[in-house]
């Protein structure tokens, strides 16, 4: 009999997502863990347990998670509303309209794009400060929305595909730029506008860089990755760990669920993307 010949390249993918899979299981074997401490020295937890969970809710006296939440839910579906739009309409003017200076603009908005946003935050800080609007989470949403017009050129790549014929017939019809975009445009570009809510969305779900800078010593105003993030201080790291683990857990379910839904939409937005 043939002997079965493994490609090697299929034995360096299982050592690398065994790897990769190695820290969400430890994650999730530590939420589950009924032991508490920051360190134990057994990998799979000897007693299992909700009480973690639990926790996360009833201990409101120092931990508290459904404010957390709430502020990272409405940050999140804010800047997600926001920038959704904001992107959507900047594409499509840079897409569909020629005007003086648009490939000058665009290049200057590509090159801005790539500085990481981190490197202006103390600027910023000081700019909401002297505004007076410093350490809140309408501040947080302000920073968001500002910077997303600079994330156009996937979705611009995109609406380049769509024939512009559709667009030229309509207007000879008597229809507006706004019905263009609004009848012809949108309807025909889900999988792009679902890649970008999907994205606007993650992003300041996750995000702990610009909320620390912003929200300061705010604890009210504070977000899940701050809130967990201070959890980890080492007065309090040995005690509350497993809570902090079982928070990480949450935190993360929202997104997978949501990639997981997506998943066909955001691989075709990038496609169309990539094709225009």
């Amino acid at each position: 009999m043939r002997t079965a010949k493994v490609h090697p390249g299929y034995i360096l993918l299982t050592i690398l997502s065994v790897i990769w899979l190695f820290p969400i299981t430890w994650i999730i074997l530590t939420a589950f863990r009924a032991e508490s401490g920051y360190y134990v020295g057994y990998f799979f937890p000897k007693g299992l347990t909700f009480n973690n969970f639990v926790q996360l809710f009833s201990d409101t006296s120092l931990i508290h998670f459904g404010k957390w939440w709430t502020n990272t839910l409405l940050v999140a579906t804010c800047n997600c509303i926001l920038t959704s739009l904001i992107v959507l309409m900047t594409a499509f003017s840079l897409s569909k309209t020629r005007f003086g200076g648009r490939m000058m603009l665009m290049k200057i908005m590509l090159i801005i794009g790539m500085f990481p946003g981190f490197m202006s935050m103390v600027a910023v800080y000081n700019i909401l400060k002297g505004i007076g609007i410093a350490q809140t989470l309408g501040a947080l949403i302000l920073v968001n929305a500002a910077g997303a017009a600079m994330g156009y050129y996937i979705v611009k790549g995109f609406f380049d595909t769509i024939p512009k014929s559709l667009d030229e017939a309509a207007l000879l019809d008597g229809a507006t730029k706004w019905q263009v975009f609004t009848k012809i445009t949108i309807p025909m570009s889900k999988p792009v506008i679902i890649y970008t809510v999907l994205t606007s969305f993650i992003g300041p779900w996750g995000d702990y860089i610009f909320p620390s800078m912003m929200l300061g010593d705010n604890q009210s105003q504070y977000t899940v990755a701050l809130g967990l993030n201070w959890l980890t201080d080492f007065r309090r790291i040995d005690a509350y760990y497993t809570q902090f683990a079982a928070g990480a857990l949450l935190i993360s379910l929202p997104i997978v669920i949501l990639f997981v839904a997506l998943q066909r939409f955001y691989v075709e937005g990038m496609s169309g993307a990539v094709k225009g």
